[in-house]
């Protein structure tokens, strides 16, 4: 287990001192109330570099965050458990983040499972689940008012990822993803935003696992339809797996992906054939700029040993939101304040970029990039 988050800083003469030159007997100052925002997150296995990036940039905000909020009482702990992007490992530790350590909430689950499991554990104790990463829309409905959202929803992302098909003429869609909780959300929310759109059905479907056999398979039947874009929903294994047998058979139509896929470990595996590739962004690019929260991204990520991400601005993002929701609640609040508080939230300026945490929002029209990657990595609109 890592234990992250910095402990109480005052300011100040000393309570002595001041009493001294008062004649009055001194007064305790309040203790801090510190809040522990508990996270399980595959910093192992199959998603940890996503995980890790996530993790560490949230970890970023947190020590920011009580180095500069001492005179409000209220200091941030984060306590992130690794679960290995195993949903069983997940509930393991949202039970233990809840009842062991006495988390105030749960916070950042990475995974479509993963968020399933802490969403139902936080809803069972009276807890919330905020801004969880790749998340199924059901967590979006009115049954979920307990979970709030940081991203975009995989709805949304569908909506600009067929939009910009729709735009350069392509018709013929094909999906292929993970055989898993997150890939079948996946296509559920492309069907969906298919609806939305009354767009032509997908003209194939595929799910596999990352095995060569089955990946073989998937791509043979897909191919067979002639698409004239293909959507991937899938981690970078599968992905990369899929995009070297497409192009190794000579297909040259779209590829896209959600923004779950990772850029950083997608490059480190297929290299220059991740060139051309259409990626869904749900916050700006990390890249220096003049949006206020990437500049002060940047300028945590430069005082550190972390290498600016993405996933590490989003966990950056998401612990800043976590934040200022605590700090709108009060040093007081209850679980029940803290959930009306992030309720309210519907328009909030994290810095350049707004984000709502209003429980069942969706919003196609929200700050999602649909990136090309150049062979060499290079990040093109």
């Amino acid at each position: 287990m890592l234990l992250l988050g910095g402990g109480a800083i005052y300011a100040g003469r000393p309570a002595r001192a001041q009493s001294a030159a008062s004649g009055r007997a001194p007064v305790p100052a309040a203790p801090p109330r510190t809040v522990v925002l508990g996270q399980s997150v595959p910093l192992t296995g199959a998603a940890s570099e996503i995980g890790l990036a996530f993790a560490a940039g949230a970890k970023l905000y947190a020590d920011q965050f009580n180095e500069s909020s001492a005179a409000s009482g209220i200091q941030l702990k984060l306590l992130q458990l690794d679960d290995g992007y195993d949903a069983a490992r997940a509930t393991a530790n949202a039970r233990k983040l809840l009842d062991a350590d006495k988390a105030d909430m749960l916070f950042g689950f990475v995974g479509t499972a993963s968020s399933d499991a802490g969403a139902a554990i936080a809803a069972k104790q009276g807890s919330i689940l905020f801004a969880p990463f790749a998340a199924a829309d059901n967590l979006r409905g009115p049954n979920s008012p307990n979970v709030f959202h940081v991203r975009p929803s995989m709805a949304d992302e569908a909506i600009k990822i067929l939009r910009q098909c729709a735009a350069v003429g392509q018709t013929r869609i094909a999906l292929i993803g993970d055989d898993d909780a997150m890939g079948r959300a996946g296509l559920a929310a492309v069907e969906q935003a298919i609806t939305e759109l009354k767009n032509p059905p997908l003209v194939a479907t595929a799910m596999v696992s990352d095995s060569s056999d089955k990946i073989d398979a998937a791509v043979a039947t897909v191919l067979k339809q002639s698409p004239q874009a293909i959507v991937l929903v899938s981690l970078s294994g599968t992905t990369s797996s899929v995009v070297r047998k497409l192009r190794k058979s000579g297909y040259f139509g779209t590829l896209t992906t959600f923004s779950i896929v990772g850029i950083d470990p997608l490059y480190a595996t297929l290299g220059k054939d991740v060139g051309g590739m259409v990626i869904s962004q749900v916050v700006p690019s990390p890249r220096p700029s003049a949006i206020p929260i990437v500049k002060e991204y940047l300028a945590a990520v430069d005082n550190s040993d972390q290498t600016a991400s993405y996933e590490g601005l989003e966990g950056f993002i998401a612990a800043k939101a976590a934040g200022e929701a605590v700090r709108r609640a009060g040093k007081g609040f209850t679980p029940a304040t803290l959930q009306r508080t992030m309720t309210g939230m519907t328009d909030y300026d994290v810095g350049g970029f707004r984000i709502n945490l209003r429980p069942g929002l969706r919003d196609a029209g929200r700050s999602i990039d649909l990136i090309s990657i150049a062979k060499d990595g290079r990040v093109l609109r």
